[in-house]
Order: C-alpha cells, then sequence, then structure tokens
C-alpha cells in the first residue's frame, strides 16, 4: 500500500525547496481539480511557469505535469480567483513542527493567508492579514476550535514538542513521564514525528520499539538523542537525499527526504529534488488511484462464488436423484422376485384391513411367526397405522407396501417413482446448463474487468506521462509564432517581458517591430543573420498590432513601424524618463501602415493535435482547419467558448472526439484581450 500521510518532516523540508521557488512569484491563476486539491499556476520573471499543488490531508508539491482541470471552478475556487490573481505570494512557513503550513499573499486588498492543514481529513482556509476567516474549503465546528467564516482563526492545539529545540534533558524527562508505555509510541506523541520517523530513530539506535519507556536507561535517552539531531542535521544543513522507495515489482511504496534505515534492502530512486520525487510520486499514485476507482472486481468475484455453490448444489441434486431412481427400480424388481410371498404378507395385513378388524392382532402374529422362523414373516419390519403400509426389509432394501394397493400397484409405484425423478432431473439438468452459462460469463467478465484493473493504472500513467510538462524554449514565456517563411517571431506579454525581451534576447541583426500607439508589445523578428522576406514582415506587424491596445479599443487597422535593435536606447532626452518596458527610438522608422487588425487560431494535424495562434497566413501554412477573429465586443468565457465550440465543429468527427475534453484556458492565451468576434466567412 502506497504511502498516505505527509509527515511533519516532508513538510519541513518541501517548505525549504519551495521558499526558494516560490516566493515573490505571482499568482497567475488558481484552479480546484476535486473536493480537495488546488492548482496554484506562479510567474517568475525569467523562469518557467511554475505550478503548485495543495491537496488538503495529504500532500504539498510543485508539479511537471498538466493536471486535467474541470469545466467550471467550484465556489471555493471562485472566492480564491476573486482575491489571489494579480497577487505576490511573499512567504511561506510551516508552522512550528507541525502538518500546518502558511502562505502569506499580497495581494489587491491587502496581505492575505492561505492556510493548509494536511493532518487528519485535512482543510485550505483563506484568511485576512488579521486572521478573520473570508472561506475555508470545509466549514466545521469542533471542540477546540471552529473554521466558521468571519470567526478568527486558530492554528490546532499541539501537546508535542517541536524536535528542533527539544534539548535533551526535556526528551528524557518526557520519555519517563510515558511510564510503560512502549518508546515508539512515546516518541510519536512527544515530537509529534510520526510513526515512520519514531521507528526510523530506534532502528537508528538499536533500541527495542515495545520496549517500555520506565526501563529506559539514560545511555538509551542519549542514543536517541544523538540519532535526532542526526536525522535532522540532514533537513537543517539540506543534505536531502529524495528518493521514492520501490517494491520487488517496482510499485511505490514510499517517498522521502532522506535515506531511511528501514528500506535498506529496497530499490530506490534518486530524485534532485523533494519537490521532483513528490511529484513523481504523488501524481502517479492519484492516477493509479482514479484509473481503478470505478471498478469493483469485488461485485463479480462475489456472483462468480455465488453460481459455484449454486452449480455445487445442483450437480449434488442431481447424483442424489439419480441414486434414488436406481434404488427405486431395483426395489420394484426385488418386489417382482419375491411377488408371492409378499403378496401372502401383504394380504394378511389388507383383509383384516378391509374387514374392519384390529390391525395389531395381525401384527401379533405377524411378529410371532417371524421368531418362529417363518420366511416370509422375517421380511416384516413393522406396520406404519398412520399411513396403512407394511414396512418389510428384503436383501439390502427396506421398503413400504401400501394396504390401499395391490402387490402389483406397489411394484409399479416405485419404476414409476423413477420415471418421475427423470422428469425432475430434466429440469435439474436445465437450470444447472443455465448456471454453467451464467458462470462462464461472470468468469469471461471478471477476467475482462481484472485485466482492465490492471491494465488501467498502467494506461492511466501511459497517458500522464504524456501530459508531462516538458522544459520550454525561451521564447515559449513569450507570444510567439513561425511565420510563413519559417522565421521565429517573438513578442512581449508585457511590461516586464518587453524589457525581457529586448534587452535579453534580441540579437544585434534582429528586426523590432512595435505598433503606433502607447500599450504595443515589442515584436522581435529572429533573423539568425538571414534577410526576412516581405511576408515576414507583414506577418510580425499584424501579429504586433493584434495584441496591442488597437485590438483592445475595436480599431480595424494600426500603424505598424520597424527598427534595428542598435535604434533602441533606455536613455532619452536630457530630463526625460523612459518607463520599465518602453525604449527610445532613435534615426528612421520603417512604416507599414494601415496593418488590419485579424487574427487566426487554428489546430495542427498529426497524432497530437495542438492549438497555434497568430497571423493569418502564418497559421494557414501550417493548419487546414482554422478560424478567424477580429476585434469586437464579445468577451470573457462565453466568447472563448464560442470561439473553441466553432473551432473544434470545423474538424472531422474523430479528430473532435479527440479533442472532446478541450477547456477554454487552452485557448484564452492565444486570444487578444480575450475580446472580439468570429470573422464570418473566413477559412
Amino acid at each position: 500500500m502506497p504511502k498516505k500521510d505527509f509527515t511533519s518532516f516532508d513538510l519541513y523540508a518541501v517548505v525549504q525547496e519551495l521558499k526558494t521557488k516560490i516566493v515573490d512569484a505571482r499568482v497567475n491563476n488558481v484552479y480546484q481539480l476535486d473536493s480537495k486539491t488546488l492548482l496554484f499556476k506562479l510567474h517568475k520573471v525569467n523562469e518557467p511557469p511554475i505550478q503548485l499543488v495543495l491537496e488538503a490531508g495529504r500532500r504539498l508539491h510543485l508539479t511537471n505535469y498538466a493536471l486535467e482541470k474541470p469545466p467550471a471552478p467550484p465556489a471555493f475556487c471562485m472566492t480564491l480567483r476573486k482575491y489571489l490573481p494579480g497577487g505576490w505570494l511573499s512567504g511561506v512557513e510551516q508552522h512550528e513542527f507541525e502538518r500546518v503550513v502558511v502562505f502569506q499573499f499580497r495581494a489587491r486588498d491587502g496581505n492575505l493567508k492561505l492556510i493548509l492543514e494536511l493532518f487528519g481529513e485535512g482543510n485550505i482556509i483563506l484568511t485576512k492579514e488579521g486572521g478573520e476567516i473570508l472561506q475555508a474549503m470545509f466549514f466545521k465546528r469542533m471542540r477546540d476550535r471552529n473554521i466558521v467564516r468571519k470567526e478568527a482563526y486558530q492554528m490546532p492545539p499541539s501537546n508535542s514538542k517541536n524536535p528542533f529545540a527539544v534539548t535533551e534533558a526535556e526528551l528524557e524527562a518526557g520519555l519517563k513521564a510515558a511510564g510503560a508505555a512502549e518508546v515508539v509510541r512515546a516518541l510519536v506523541r512527544f515530537l509529534g514525528v510520526g510513526g515512520l520517523y519514531a521507528e526510523e530513530l530506534l532502528q537508528r539506535t538499536g533500541v527495542e520499539k515495545t520496549k517500555p519507556c520506565d526501563t529506559l536507561t539514560t545511555e538509551d535517552v542519549k542514543s536517541i538523542f544523538g540519532a535526532l539531531q542526526g536525522l535532522l542535521s540532514a533537513f537543517s544543513g539540506q543534505t536531502l537525499e529524495p528518493n521514492i522507495v520501490l517494491d520487488d515489482a517496482d510499485g511505490f511504496v514510499n517517498v522521502a527526504p532522506v535515506k531511511l534505515k528501514r528500506y535498506e534492502g529496497f530499490k530506490q530512486q534518486s530524485y534532485g529534488s523533494f519537490n521532483e520525487a513528490l511529484d513523481e510520486f504523488y501524481v502517479r499514485v492519484t492516477a493509479a488511484e482514479k484509473a481503478v476507482a470505478g471498478i469493483d472486481v469485488g461485485q463479480f468475484r462475489r456472483e462468480a462464488e455465488r453460481l459455484k455453490r449454486m452449480i455445487a448444489e445442483q450437480e449434488q441434486a442431481l447424483v442424489d436423484e439419480d441414486r434414488k431412481t436406481a434404488v427405486d427400480k431395483r426395489i420394484g424388481d426385488t418386489v417382482y422376485e419375491h411377488l408371492a410371498d409378499l403378496q401372502v404378507l401383504l394380504e394378511r395385513f389388507a383383509a383384516t384391513w378391509r374387514k374392519g378388524e384390529d390391525l395389531q392382532s395381525v401384527v401379533s402374529l405377524v411378529k410371532a411367526a417371524k421368531q418362529a422362523g417363518n420366511p416370509t414373516a422375517s421380511w416384516f419390519e413393522s406396520f406404519d397405522s398412520r399411513n396403512l403400509a407394511v414396512n418389510v426389509r428384503v436383501g439390502e432394501f427396506t421398503f413400504s407396501l401400501s394396504l390401499r394397493k395391490s402387490i402389483y400397484e406397489n411394484a409399479a409405484e416405485f419404476y414409476n417413482r423413477g420415471k418421475r425423478a427423470k422428469q425432475k432431473m430434466a429440469s435439474v439438468v436445465s437450470a444447472l446448463e443455465d448456471s454453467r452459462k451464467k458462470l462462464a460469463a461472470i468468469e469471461k467478465q471478471l477476467s475482462k474487468v481484472e485485466a482492465l484493473k490492471t491494465a488501467a493504472p498502467a494506461e492511466a500513467l501511459e497517458e500522464l506521462e504524456s501530459r508531462k510538462v516538458q522544459s520550454k524554449e525561451w521564447f515559449e514565456k513569450f507570444r510567439w509564432f513561425r511565420s510563413s517563411e519559417g522565421f521565429l517571431v517573438v513578442a512581449g506579454k508585457d511590461v516586464v517581458s518587453n524589457e525581457v525581451l529586448i534587452k535579453k534576447h534580441t540579437d544585434p541583426y534582429d528586426v523590432v517591430f512595435h505598433v503606433d500607439i502607447v500599450g504595443s508589445p515589442f515584436a522581435v523578428i529572429k533573423t539568425a543573420g538571414k534577410e526576412p522576406g516581405e511576408a515576414t514582415l507583414q506577418q510580425t506587424a499584424e501579429f504586433a498590432a493584434d495584441y496591442s491596445r488597437a485590438w483592445r479599443e475595436g480599431m480595424g487597422a494600426a500603424d505598424v513601424y520597424w527598427v534595428k535593435p542598435e535604434q533602441l536606447s533606455k536613455s532619452g532626452p536630457s530630463g526625460e524618463f523612459v518607463p520599465r518596458g518602453a525604449f527610445m527610438v532613435n534615426g528612421k522608422r520603417s512604416w507599414l501602415r494601415g496593418m488590419p487588425l485579424r487574427f487566426a487560431l487554428g489546430i495542427t494535424e498529426g497524432e497530437e493535435p495542438m492549438f497555434i495562434g497568430g497571423p493569418v497566413d502564418a497559421v494557414k501554412a501550417l493548419t487546414k482547419v482554422c478560424l478567424v477573429l477580429v476585434p469586437g465586443d464579445l468577451s470573457g468565457k462565453d466568447f472563448l467558448k464560442q470561439v473553441l465550440r466553432s473551432l473544434l465543429l470545423k474538424l472531422p468527427k474523430e479528430q473532435r472526439e479527440k479533442l472532446g475534453k478541450t477547456s477554454i484556458e487552452d485557448i484564452r492565451e492565444f486570444v487578444p484581450y480575450a475580446k472580439g468576434r468570429v470573422a464570418p466567412n473566413q477559412y
């Protein structure tokens, strides 16, 4: 069974790594993947996009996977989107050594905190700076605290000591106070380190985990304290050895920030960071769990067992009936074989019965004759006065002869019983065949379900691997496209990326474009020393115009110019300030006037179709299906849904089914300002 609990040591290690990764990152968006899991998309200048996963009660780590997002955000997520996007993640801290982590944000509404609780069922709570609860994943009232809107958030009470602060004397006093309790349990309670690390400390010291605390020696305590300090030094010194522990079948057993003695002899897969190890472990385990969540193998096994029991009973019934039929036939044969003698015996009783005389007198006479050695009377066993039948034993068979029937009718009755049994057996045979067919069908279904349960995780992991975010090229942090002539064109997204693009990624032989309007990105043709043609110049001008304020203002065209990189400068005229993201242009500008504002969104062909966006001619060169957009008044989700629906309807049915789970988030980054309208009668 793979690891479930996220320990205090795990949290300490991952928080130390997160401090260097996510602090001072900007919040781009928040997604709620399921009832307990959030995904934060964060951004840092000159760094790849950052994705942070928080799952209440279970995990916290960065992820490199493109996790599936629901089509509509739940209410909790909507509240987070109201407050956090656009803000800055200013800090992340583990509370004491508890399984609680606090994220601090500088948002437009002030300083906020997001608290992730990883103990018990878990929770995620958004609070104001002073602690007032704005929203929670789960509201609840408890004995020692409440998670209720507008009340002050209280940390969960703790009776354990922080391992980083405890002294040897405190440890000894705490263990001694536990009395006869096992030392492993006392360590869990006193230090709050969890069973895994309590056992690890004892394994490193050789102290038996079941040893009563009141029998611990001073040397035992000293040894335990030394092992604790050695373990803590690996964490505080950041000499971590992140690894995933594997079983013999390469299944995931655990993930740990350091090498643990208890897993010596296990296969261990090392990683460069604990976040990376957690990502691989939890994302894969979660995907495998979800893949088999709806597959109930037990249901089919229970039905198969029921049918097997029924078949066994039906088969036994056939055996019993067959044996009984054979016996009845042999009794009938026996009656005919001793017909005369049996008729005499039967008639003695029948004659007395017909006369209405006392049959007990006959019983007495027959018993006396039996004692006297009379051969016929020797077959007599008893008389059944209730059913008026003489019970006899002839050879190995004991049977009854009815006074109401002649000896021939009695013999015939045994033969008739066999006939009726055969008829009954025919219905049992039919039921047995039906049961066997049902069992075969269930076993076939069971085999399929068992194969599916085995294959589902493998298929899920294979599909998951395809969604692993690969390392991006530098230009993928910007807006970009490839011209119909094959040139890479890159444009800024905001003032920061504008500045970075020109200062860091523009070479002397590149060409720089800008729209003659305040609020325009710089667009750069990466020439690699080659001369771009007229088509690339036109397409780049169109690209720059599309992402300028001209689109937002609903203009139909805009004037664009291009210059060489050496014409750009951060030094303005004497006393004039050049703001971030802007540059002074010196010398002659080459103009492309009246560039139409139109933008194409298309889908590439191949096994893995993908969305691309850019100038119409550039997108046409790479796709067979695309949609042309122009400035307009439609905006937001409704417009993006209309765009996505219109584009998917242009696809063949099988390709449309492959992209059936597409979200509007997949096209949002392409559509300028998420605003416009679909141009009629366009390719």
